[in-house]
């Protein structure tokens, strides 16, 4: 039974994966498909499928990537997604496109939420909740949610994962990592932007992103960061009608921040509330170091007394002590324009190509905060800033972490509603007291003994384990065992476009021979005839015919003539 299924679960993730490949053939990326050894499997399509390209060629290849990402369904908008908050190793025009695919889809009928809802609790809809309103107040990729109220009268919201999404995501999972493995092993330079890395990282996003209880334990951590702060709210997790499919939160009803004139018919303090937004962000990001991945407009709703409420915490950054001091020590050395401090972190903290150009960079980052220099504080927006910042870094393949760069996003959308708020809004005075708090922390004597100690057991450890370490080599040498493994990459493309070269070489000389080799023999009147031919010179010519018509026929296949 077992066997049956990993087979059905192998064909579905085979028929996907070439489904993949239909599709950006169809959008014009099979140069793509070719570097990554899958020129049979290109051929094998445009046989299959004829399309019209007249209008897609008439496309960016930006665009063409976000419309096969949109065709290519849920789970391919997500990667997208993510990809537009990575402009480390996207360049900018596709993180622009990609800014554009919305995760929206219709709704699942009722009949079949309310069996999922039953599937997930282990029970009867009616056993939770006295009523499900059958009308979705939003429908996405992995979920839609709907107002109900439970039997004991609490008005609450559910959120319920569609049907068979699971089985979905982790074939597209499945399809998605075997191109990053070719594209590892094909094309050369492709270890700059870790594409194995990076499935990986969306896989684990996603997974987290479709499994509820973790987005409920976040809320519940949220609310535990903000205890002493009454005027962030976070609503109540009903953990008893919740599982990793269905997640019932209290129905909260406020105003929507992008809602000026209703905010302002509410008697609510729009600067106050601009404060406030800046003040808690800035307190997840450097004193939880654990901070709301996707604050847009419609994930933040005020409650009277000007109050704020986040919703949706599927997706949220972590940012450890080591980045937190990343972070504030390369904001403080972009503020005091020390070039040598800023390129010395950048080397410390991010993934650094071997040709890197030191000099060069330096000359940029200069030119970068000259640009800076004489405009007033109030005018800097810090997102835009550090992003322009990035997109300086990321062209000499310097790579960053991942929730440094989700930071960023959440930083420019943060920014973005407080100018909203408050046209004279400014970001800088905001942070300085955080700033100057990191700093002091930095080096404070706790904090400084903390980090000597931490050296100095690492150094104890390094002097343990290097005297076993040395003795293993030693004793590998002596054993014949000590190996040093090469790897060639980029060199299977060149060895099998080689091969296949050799064997039509060697196809047609073969051919050449029958030919001469039958017009030879069709000289002579030695052994048996057909219509006053020698027989073996007919066979000889037939088997030449064949040999050729299926040289010319593989040539054509290959589009390469």
């Amino acid at each position: 039974m077992f066997s049956f299924l990993k087979l059905n679960r192998n064909i579905r993730s085979l028929r996907r994966y070439l489904n993949i490949v239909r599709v950006l053939s169809t959008y014009g990326f099979d140069h793509v498909l070719e570097m990554l050894g899958l020129s049979d499997m290109v051929a094998r399509s445009k046989r299959m499928f004829r399309h019209d390209k007249a209008d897609i060629n008439r496309l960016t290849s930006a665009e063409r990537m976000r419309l096969a990402l949109e065709e290519l369904g849920p789970t391919f908008i997500k990667l997208g997604q993510l990809l537009s908050t990575r402009p480390d190793i996207v360049p900018s025009a596709f993180v622009h496109e990609f800014e554009k695919l919305q995760d929206s889809v219709p709704s699942f009928c009722f009949i079949e939420l309310k069996s999922q809802v039953e599937r997930e609790l282990c029970g009867s809809a009616e056993t939770f909740y006295a009523e499900i309103d059958p009308i979705s107040l939003a429908a996405a990729s992995i979920a839609q949610v709907h107002r109900a109220r439970l039997v004991s009268g609490e008005h609450v919201v559910i959120k319920v994962r569609r049907p068979g999404v699971v089985e979905l995501v982790e074939s597209d999972i499945s399809g998605l990592m075997g191109l990053a493995h070719l594209a590892e092993r094909h094309m050369p330079g492709s270890e700059i932007y870790d594409p194995v890395g990076v499935v990986r990282e969306f896989a684990r996003s996603i997974r987290r992103e479709m499994d509820f209880t973790r987005e409920g334990h976040t809320i519940e951590k949220f609310r535990d960061n903000f205890k002493g702060t009454p005027w962030m709210y976070f609503p109540r997790v009903y953990w008893n009608q919740s599982s990793r499919g269905v997640l019932t939160l209290e129905y909260v009803e406020g105003l929507k921040v992008s809602d000026l004139q209703s905010l302002d018919q509410a008697g609510l303090d729009r600067k106050l509330i601009a404060r406030r937004g800046a003040a808690a962000f800035l307190e997840m990001v450097l004193n939880h170091g654990f901070f709301h991945g996707d604050p847009h407009p419609g994930n933040v709703l005020i409650l009277p007394d000007n109050v704020i409420c986040l919703l949706d915490y599927g997706i949220v950054g972590r940012l450890d002590d080591e980045l937190k001091t990343f972070l504030s020590d390369i904001l403080l050395a972009i503020v005091n324009r020390d070039m040598d401090e800023v390129v010395s972190l950048l080397l410390f903290a991010g993934d650094i190509s071997d040709t890197l150009n030191v000099r060069s960079l330096k000359r940029d980052l200069a030119n970068f905060i000259d640009s800076y220099y004489e405009i007033p504080l109030q005018e800097i927006e810090v997102g835009r800033m550090l992003l322009e910042f990035i997109e300086i870094i990321t062209l000499y393949n310097i790579r960053i972490q991942p929730d440094l760069m989700l930071l960023t996003k959440s930083l420019i959308i943060i920014e973005g509603m407080g100018r909203n708020l408050d046209p004279e809004f400014n970001m800088v005075e905001h942070l300085t007291p955080f700033m100057q708090k990191a700093m002091r922390h930095k080096f404070s004597p706790r904090r400084i003994s903390r980090d000597i100690n931490s050296i100095l057991l690492s150094y104890v450890n390094l002097a343990r384990n290097l005297p076993r370490d040395l003795k293993e080599i030693v004793n590998r040498i002596n054993r014949n065992k000590f190996k040093i493994d090469l790897e060639h990459r980029g060199l299977d493309k060149f060895t099998t476009d080689f091969d296949r070269s050799i064997n039509r070489l060697s196809s047609s000389m073969i051919l050449a021979a029958l030919i001469i080799g039958s017009s030879i023999i069709m000289q002579t009147d030695k052994g048996p005839q057909l219509l006053g031919f020698p027989v073996l010179a007919f066979l000889g010519y037939t088997v030449a015919g064949f040999i050729g018509l299926w040289l010319v026929y593989a040539i054509i296949r290959s589009g390469r003539m």
